[in-house]
């Protein structure tokens, strides 16, 4: 700091110091403490996302946001701040007695990880809920006030923690998902049988999916009172396979469609059987995160009943994972060279084994992650659970080895969504498109200091730059010499991978519907 603002900054310090304020030494110390290491924001993360306030769904949300935005703003203060200006604390004598800390922190001084994770998680919060900002944010201001009144930060400390803290949460903001569903643009519009208040429709309602308590059957009655449904899932239920043969044929028996209410991984399923019987698909949001459903431009129910009765669908593209390439050619592309396109076309590939996928696959941090929500989430619930997945990944995780198209690497994750997602890094947002023809395919490098400069490169906004990323757009992808033991993950699914994949697209091969009109559409060329 100038000399100038230093002096500035020592005065005003002392003019804290030497202020007493009622009540302060009894609370201020104690609430100092409480945000040690983020204890104070992560109780208070867990209150929101268990309350009602602004209604379960946004608080959830919220707290989410405001958990994302403290982890940002800390990692940018020790990472790198605290790293590049090495100002000592001011002295504990300058305070009385009654107010110090009982363990001086041994960090540098500016800027104020305090003050950094407070602003942080209040305004990432604030973003999301103003309501429960209203609450949250004079708690904030108390924190960064004590770490002044206590005599471990100077003012100016304060302020410039307080800066990254609101400009982390922006930056997560920005991140992170818009808030609005936008309808995107598909490749083209078709026909589809009207189905009136259901009528026709055959839906699979998986019980053990979503946050809902009221049985999916009387949710899908309310809406559809004609339609059809198919229980599967909970205990002694159906199974899902068995389930979706069975609504398949029923349907195809009335010339309607197939229904599907459950997780992305159940409506993953739900697609293939639906391309394999040559029906009409209809996506109720009944999971828990419902990503398909919201490309689609599909929030609620009712928005999937307008366009049944409209008979409003689109054309949008399945991707394919496979055990062996019937067509004998690969797309010799990698992953981090930025291409796109590549040889051959994935239509009309069929596999003996494998799967499909309408959202994302990997292999790497996020099947871990999986793994370790899906066993935590019915214990404490899914928020925490995915928040408990993380710090272990974290920790535990161990790189994995494999080759891509052709070249060997080591890698913390290798992700490939059907079509082209919005925004960089390996937080997936929103598709424009759901029939481009292409996997979008990101690899983070598992090379020296990986870590630092993935997150470096995220925060610069530099990481499509950096040596330790990847990014293409391709038709096709070829992974072998995937070691035993490696777990996969599709649509919230997990397995064990086998020793080579090869990943591929069926353009516009199924139709589902879509609360749309045609004239709102942007269709795509014909090639890409």
């Amino acid at each position: 700091m100038s000399s100038r603002l230093a002096r500035a900054d020592r005065r005003l310090f002392q003019l804290v110091a030497g202020h007493h304020f009622p009540g302060g030494d009894r609370v201020l110390p104690r609430l100092s403490r409480s945000a040690n290491h983020g204890l104070l924001w992560f109780g208070a993360a867990a209150a929101i996302a268990a309350s009602e306030l602004g209604g379960r769904r946004v608080a959830r949300k919220a707290a989410l946001r405001g958990t994302a935005s403290l982890a940002v703003a800390s990692a940018t203060v020790n990472l790198l701040a605290k790293r590049a200006v090495r100002r000592q604390r001011p002295l504990a004598t300058d305070v009385p007695v009654i107010r110090r800390l009982n363990r001086a922190p041994f960090t540098t001084s500016f800027p104020s990880g305090h003050a950094a994770s407070a602003a942080a998680f209040a305004t990432g919060v604030t973003l999301v809920s103003p309501k429960w900002g209203a609450v949250v944010a004079p708690v904030a201001a108390s924190v960064a006030f004590s770490r002044v009144y206590t005599g471990v930060h100077y003012p100016g400390d304060v302020v410039a923690g307080a800066a990254i803290g609101v400009a982390a949460a922006f930056a997560v903001r920005r991140m992170l998902p818009r808030d609005a569903l936008e309808p995107p643009a598909v490749r083209t519009a078709v026909g589809s049988p009207r189905l009136p208040d259901g009528k026709g429709l055959v839906v699979v309602a998986n019980a053990g999916s979503g946050p809902s308590a009221t049985p999916p059957e009387e949710v899908i009655g309310a809406v559809l009172p004609q339609a059809e449904v198919v229980l599967c899932g909970g205990e002694g239920g159906v199974s899902v396979p068995a389930a979706l043969r069975q609504a398949a044929e029923r349907a195809t028996e009335l010339g309607g469609a197939l229904g599907v209410s459950g997780g992305d991984g159940t409506v993953s399923a739900a697609a293939r059987v639906a391309l394999e019987h040559g029906l009409p698909l209809a996506v109720l949001p009944g999971g828990t995160l419902n990503h398909f459903a919201h490309d689609l431009g599909i929030e609620t129910m009712e928005d999937t009943r307008r366009a049944l009765g409209d008979g409003e669908a689109v054309e949008v593209d399945l991707a394919r994972f496979t055990t062996e390439d019937t067509s004998g050619t690969t797309d010799t592309t990698t992953a981090g060279d930025g291409g796109s396109g590549g040889s051959g076309d994935a239509e009309g590939d069929r596999a003996e084994a494998g799967g499909t996928f309408v959202n994302t696959f990997s292999l790497g941090v996020y099947p871990e992650m999986v793994r370790v929500r899906e066993r935590w989430s019915p214990r404490i619930g899914s928020w925490p659970a995915g928040v408990l997945a993380a710090w272990h990944v974290l920790r535990e995780f161990d790189p994995v080895e494999l080759e891509i198209n052709g070249a060997r690497h080591r890698v913390w994750l290798l992700f490939a969504g059907n079509c082209r997602y919005d925004g960089m890094g390996f937080a997936p947002q929103r598709r424009s498109h759901l029939a481009d023809g292409l996997l979008d395919v990101r690899v983070a490098y598992a090379d020296r200091w990986a870590r630092t400069r993935l997150l470096t490169g995220a925060l610069s906004g530099t990481l499509h730059n950096s040596p330790v990323h990847g990014a293409a757009l391709l038709r096709r992808l070829r992974i072998d010499w995937i070691a035993p033991g490696t777990r996969l993950a599709y649509d919230g699914e997990i397995g064990d991978a086998p020793g080579s994949l090869l990943l591929s697209k069926e353009r516009a091969a199924l139709t589902v519907y879509c609360p749309q009109a045609a004239s709102r559409l942007t269709p795509l060329s014909s090639t890409t």
